[in-house]
């Protein structure tokens, strides 16, 4: 079987792959410009052949995407993001949700089921501020992702620039607001969370850290259980400073990866074997996170990472600066990862397996 994967970028581009693992070979089918930065793809909720992505750059712009069976893309509908710098969206039942990072605003657009399959002149906008002690990145709020909980009817918004991860709820009109938050030490900037049974996992960028929380039922506070850092033997500083942590995941566990294991992507690792993926046990029941160890990718300034494919076989790597995009089949139950295909491809941040 192939498999089509969308890639967002930091160039002009999103670009359309084919991953046939019996070859195993990993090829560009197609490709569409849309313009400064679309760095981010998620897809409908519903519509196979419908996503989203987003133009990072100052005045803000949501793309629409209609796909074929071969993965190409067409656009059909487009319109302003709500802030500036929009790094990361998510497409629930009837609204397309909007983290806008430089101005600090999260954005929920209404979703149509016709063309353009956006509303964007009825979103609704709404601002957060926060500083943190980082003078040069935490001079205001910074949304860097939003993610859905799994079981709780609540969106996490991480927000780098005041050193939190806001939760947020709907009310019964259709409004969203902050219902809680998750507080992280002074000056560790969380970019990115996932979640695993009662445990968020939140990826703290500015200290290069993985912190983890059990999250009891409501009201109750956030009970933070261990911090630990992203890589075993960091170079001393000044390199240390601008390695900074990217992505986190922590697939499912299935038949065939039994066991839940937090994967992490490290940024500019002066190594020339590249930046490295490290690898972690999940919270267990002595509550801590279990350092396994660190898979050098080959790729420069690995930002974005997803798993795919049956039982999320496959993870899919890129680095913004170098090395394209890398395919990795997991290995050991989850503690390994093996690279079986690539393709040099400029400028990749983000996937979606189709």
């Amino acid at each position: 079987m192939v498999y089509r994967i969308l890639v967002a970028s930091y160039t002009n581009e999103i670009y359309t792959l084919a991953f046939d693992p019996e070859a195993p070979s990993l090829i560009l089918t197609s490709t569409i410009t849309l313009g400064y930065h679309p760095s981010w793809i998620t897809p409908h909720p519903t519509d196979k052949t419908i996503v989203f992505t987003a133009l990072e750059q100052s005045e803000g712009k949501i793309f629409v995407l209609k796909l074929d069976d071969e993965g190409r893309a067409t656009v059909v509908g487009e319109g302003p993001s709500g802030g500036a710098d929009p790094c990361s969206l998510l497409a629930l039942d009837d609204q397309l949700l909007v983290a806008n990072y430089s101005s600090g605003t999260f954005t929920a657009v209404p979703l149509t089921s016709k063309p353009p399959y956006i509303l964007t002149a009825e979103s609704t906008v709404i601002p957060f501020s926060g500083t943190g002690p980082n003078k040069e990145r935490q001079e205001a709020s910074h949304l860097h992702q939003v993610v859905e909980h799994p079981t709780s009817k609540e969106v996490f918004v991480p927000d780098l620039g005041a050193d939190k991860t806001r939760r947020l709820v709907r009310d019964a009109s259709g409004k969203w607001s902050e219902k809680a938050v998750i507080s992280y030490k002074a000056g560790s900037g969380p970019r990115h969370v996932a979640f695993h049974e009662d445990i968020v996992y939140t990826l703290l960028e500015l200290t290069s850290e993985v912190s983890a929380y059990c999250l009891p039922p409501h009201p109750a506070e956030p009970i933070p259980l261990d911090t630990v850092r992203t890589m075993a033997n960091p170079p001393p500083s000044p390199l240390a400073a601008d390695m900074l942590a990217a992505e986190i995941l922590v697939p499912p566990p299935n038949a065939t990866f039994p066991n839940p294991y937090v994967y992490v992507s490290n940024r500019n690792d002066p190594d020339p074997a590249g930046d490295t993926i490290a690898i972690f046990t999940a919270v267990g029941m002595n509550r801590k996170i279990g350092y396994v160890r660190e898979v050098r990718s080959g790729l420069k300034h690995l930002r974005g990472m997803v798993f795919g494919g049956p039982e999320n076989r496959w993870l899919i790597a890129g680095g913004a600066h170098g090395g394209g995009v890398k395919i990795f089949e997991r290995t050991e139950g989850g503690k390994g990862l093996k690279e079986v295909a690539s393709i040099d491809l400029a400028g990749p941040t983000g996937f979606l397996w189709l």
